[in-house]
């Protein structure tokens, strides 16, 4: 056994989250998965309660199942929001997606904004879908779209933020985990600062919840958005969710009035008249089979206590960290992540000027990771089912992979990826 294999045992024999990757479906046998940043494995509680529904609930109850289905996404949000969020009651929504809500919650901001506010800020390392809703948003709203530049591998940077708004700004729209250097930025400090300047801030926290610990009470947030289907493992295209602060729930109107934000949607009235709360930012008929499906993910992350994850996810990047210097630099690899480790979320991300071709020589050689252009590898780790001899293990493959050229086989040039 080599000294990474003698290290990477003894920190999986000290793992006190060892035991749940045996909660979680197996994979193809020999197959290291390190994209669980994009998409999480399927848990088996997950798989059992979808299963139930199906094969249970709806056949059994049929349509007076809703009596209880009804209160899922509150109930989904309020668990969501007390185990991974740091959020009140209240104060968390199950529902749509990512980008629906980004839409609803952004919309609603410029739309409550007092006279002379009327600029949405975002930076040009954003993921592109905030970036183009916000900039539609303005387009149609008459409103004003700025970008401000951010370094693509260390992330927000607050200075600039401070420099940026002013007087007449409305909202700031930032990623908490940047999606390609895996940056994490000061959630506090940017929300001071936007504050402080009368805006509002809304905060997308797709690479984050789950594999970070946030707090959005304690640091003053106001609006925030995100998906369940990366750390939060509850399946493809599962239902996203929002956060709006309770002091600010009667001021926001959404845009889309559908019947489930209507106060009293069963009456049927002619007027429409928002929900007092958190529902007031639903829309229509919610995807019962996702809701499970998210409620019984965010069951097994609680259980599993979102400091710990957080422990191993910053041991795991540590780790993965000192690995690549030592084995990949010399192979043509730069560490495109910030190197302070409270600075970083769950990934870490390698720049190879040839990338794409040893991404996809790597999916051959059983490593899956993802690739993000420019030029870059993101390996993802999910404190929950990852252990630090797949990192071992993975890095082995890669460099094997770049000293015998194997890569050269495969195309230059990026095709469709996820």
């Amino acid at each position: 056994m080599s000294a990474h294999q003698s290290v990477a045992a003894a920190l999986d024999a000290a793992d006190p989250l060892s035991t749940f990757a045996d909660r979680f479906s197996p994979g193809p046998d020999g197959v290291i998965y390190l994209d669980g940043n994009s998409l999480g494995r399927p848990p088996k509680a997950v798989q059992a309660a979808v299963r139930d529904l199906m094969e249970r609930e709806w056949p059994t109850d049929l349509i007076q199942g809703w009596d209880r289905w009804i209160d899922l996404p509150t109930a989904a949000g309020d668990l969501l929001g007390e185990a991974v969020l740091g959020a009140r009651p209240g104060e968390v929504l199950v529902c749509d997606s990512t980008s629906v809500n980004l839409y609803k919650l952004a919309a609603a901001a410029l739309d409550a904004a007092p006279a002379g506010r009327r600029v949405l800020i975002t930076d040009n390392d954003n993921f592109p879908t905030d970036r183009y809703i916000l900039e539609g948003i303005a387009h149609s709203a008459g409103a004003r779209f700025q970008l401000i530049d951010t370094d693509i591998d260390e992330g927000v940077d607050p200075g600039v933020i401070a420099d940026a708004i002013g007087d007449d700004t409305a909202l700031v729209c930032l990623s908490h985990v940047a999606y390609r250097s895996g940056a994490l930025a000061d959630m506090r400090a940017v929300t001071e600062i936007v504050h402080a300047a009368g805006g509002l801030v809304l905060w997308d926290l797709c690479h984050s919840a789950g594999s970070v610990d946030i707090d959005l009470t304690g640091d003053g947030v106001d609006l925030a958005v995100g998906c369940t289907y990366k750390y939060l493992n509850a399946g493809p295209g599962a239902p996203a969710f929002l956060y709006v602060r309770r002091e600010l729930q009667q001021r926001l109107r959404q845009p889309i009035w559908g019947w489930f934000s209507q106060a009293d949607q069963f009456a049927m009235g002619q007027e429409y008249r928002p929900h007092d709360g958190i529902n007031r930012f639903a829309v229509g008929t919610p995807s019962i089979p996702g809701v499970v499906a998210v409620k019984a993910a965010v069951e097994l992350v609680a259980e599993a206590g979102i400091a710990a994850i957080r422990a191993k996810s910053l041991q795991m990047v540590a780790h993965a960290h000192a690995l690549c210097e030592e084995q990949l630099a010399p192979l043509g690899f730069r560490v495109a992540t910030p190197t302070d480790p409270q600075r970083r979320g769950g990934h870490l991300t390698l720049h190879h000027e040839r990338a794409w071709q040893i991404s996809q020589a790597m999916r051959k050689a059983n490593v899956i990771p993802d690739y993000r252009a420019p030029d870059r590898i993101r390996l993802g780790f999910a404190p929950l089912y990852n252990s630090f001899s797949d990192i071992d293990e993975a890095v082995e493959r890669i460099a094997t992979i770049v000293r015998t050229e194997a890569h050269l086989s495969f195309s230059a040039q990026p095709s469709r990826v996820t």
